[in-house]
């Protein structure tokens, strides 16, 4: 049988000697689609409708994907890293030790990459970035096609997108799990920072965040939103029910947050009895509140809006003598997921002892390992 191969195989040989260039080259892509194509399949077309979704793997897409209790371990868990790293510096014991992690972003970010990397590392992986002239979301090559690649060379991969869509394209056929480190409906990792800084803020004096239940230190808290109807509004509206918080917000008109969003989290709100208000006077919504946020007022995207937004958002500038004029509790406290702009809030706010962002933008990194820990290493929440 050997034999009849190899004679078969000079005769081939033969063949193409005796042939021209581009003969030979029709010879060569016959034969090479003879061994690559099944005969049952070669007059079978198929589409992207047929390309099966991939089930069972756990995901952070939305912040509706974290039950209350989910949401509470999260929290404590980050606050357990941040305790074992700062306090008695030990080491996570490298549960991803040869593991690689993902990060896919088509938007630039300083917390959110520096954060993830540092997480991944203290967990003993391997953080690989994938900025936006590394690889560029359903450009050159399909959101599916990315998911289904770089999902088989990874471990875990963080999405930093633009439409929210796009998560949940990735997250349908990516066979690791995948966290949303943002998109333009939702940014989870964020309030997961922003409810552990209050969780440590509020927890007693002679206890530690990491043994206390955050529905204990948060619950009946006041938080007021005063700006943009964005994806970090969303994310709060949704989240702050599950601790037992109550929202009042502001947004100027034509700026409120997304009506289906909304809608779901007025339903959370009822389920956990707390109180979701909606205004457009930022005095209306600062009247009693123990948390004070705002955010950036032209997300990057906007740029061309700038001029307009900032007319929109006359009025909208917190300011001490704003806050405490509108009847904010006497110890109230400030965050902003940064970066910040002067339009936004004044330094004497956002410098003041008041103020808890660079504590809010280091618990990034901890809410984070959380997350990745709970995907990566406990294989789901």
């Amino acid at each position: 049988m050997l034999k009849s191969t190899i004679r078969l195989t000079s005769v081939a040989a033969q063949t193409l000697t005796h042939t021209t260039p581009s003969a030979a080259a029709a010879i060569t892509s016959t034969a090479a689609r003879s061994f690559h194509t099944s005969p049952q399949s070669s007059n079978t077309i198929y589409s992207t409708a047929d390309v099966p979704a991939v089930s069972g793997v756990p995901h952070l897409l939305t912040d509706n994907d974290l039950s209350p209790k989910q949401l509470s371990d999260i929290i404590q868990s980050a606050c357990l890293f941040k305790h074992q790293a700062k306090v008695l510096g030990q080491t996570s014991g490298a549960p991803l030790a040869g593991k690689t992690m993902a990060l896919m972003f088509s938007k630039r970010s300083t917390r959110t990459r520096v954060a993830t990397e540092t997480a991944v590392a203290y967990l003993g992986g391997h953080a690989m970035f994938l900025g936006s002239q590394d690889i560029q979301l359903g450009v050159n090559e399909s959101l599916l096609d990315t998911s289904k690649v770089v999902s088989s060379m990874v471990d875990g991969i963080m999405a930093r997108v633009g439409a929210h869509s796009e998560i949940e394209t990735l997250a349908k056929y990516s066979t690791v799990p995948i966290i949303n480190a943002l998109s333009d409906l939702y940014h989870p990792t964020q309030i997961l920072a922003d409810l552990m800084t209050l969780h440590e803020l509020y927890t007693p004096a002679g206890s530690d965040p990491h043994t206390t239940a955050p529905t204990s230190t948060l619950k009946n808290l006041r938080l007021a939103w005063v700006g943009d109807g964005n994806n970090i509004l969303h994310s709060l509206m949704l989240q702050l029910p599950k601790v037992g918080m109550h929202i009042t917000m502001a947004t100027p008109k034509g700026y409120e947050p997304n009506a289906e969003i909304l809608k779901q989290a007025q339903k959370n709100a009822k389920v956990h009895g707390t109180d979701l208000e909606i205004y457009h006077d930022p005095k209306d919504a600062l009247k009693n509140a123990d948390i004070i946020v705002t955010d950036t007022w032209i997300s990057m995207g906007q740029e061309e809006e700038k001029k307009q937004r900032i007319a929109s958002f006359a009025g909208y500038q917190l300011s001490t003598d704003l806050i405490e004029q509108s009847g904010a509790n006497a110890d109230w406290k400030f965050l902003h997921c940064l970066p910040r702009k002067q339009e936004e809030v004044t330094d004497d706010v956002f410098y003041s002892p008041r103020s808890h962002v660079f504590q809010e933008a280091e618990n990034r990194k901890w809410t984070i390992l959380a997350c990745i820990n709970q995907l990566l290493v406990k294989k789901g929440f």
